[in-house]
């Protein structure tokens, strides 16, 4: 499959969030749900209701210029952390990403843990230098 390139603007949709991201005490999980008992006697697994703007941020993240289609979660996994993401190419940054936006399907709050552990603050300021050497 081949992807939409990753141009300026793209990059622009996700730096739009740094600013709503990069905030000491940021809550990016508003509430959990669930974990009440159904009619049928199971249990609700909880799950976290994020806010619109984290939604939005997973939802861009989550288009095909972003997503690594051979990354290796394990792999992956070992990128995100901030002294790698500090000099990660374009390439990396979109393995990270992919790694960010998928984990929430394996491990319910995994996306709230990705923006509190500032992974993704780490990965919007590299795309931030990285946006002044792409040519349109």
């Amino acid at each position: 499959m081949e992807a939409e390139p990753i141009t300026t603007a793209t990059i622009d949709e996700l730096l739009q969030f740094l600013p709503w991201f990069d905030r000491p005490g940021r809550a990016f999980i508003e509430s959990w749900g669930g974990g009440q008992p159904t009619g049928t006697g199971a249990t609700q697994m909880p799950y976290p209701v994020y806010p619109a703007d984290v939604r939005r941020f997973f939802e861009l993240a989550a288009r095909p210029c972003w997503s690594d289609y051979s990354y290796k979660p394990a792999e992956a996994g070992d990128l995100a952390h901030e002294a790698f993401i500090r000099q990660a190419t374009l390439d990396e940054i979109k393995t990270i990403l992919t790694y960010c936006v998928r984990g929430e399907r394996f491990s319910d709050g995994h996306w709230g843990a990705m923006l509190e552990s500032g992974v993704i603050v780490a990965v919007l300021k590299r795309l931030k230098h990285l946006r002044d050497e792409l040519r349109e």
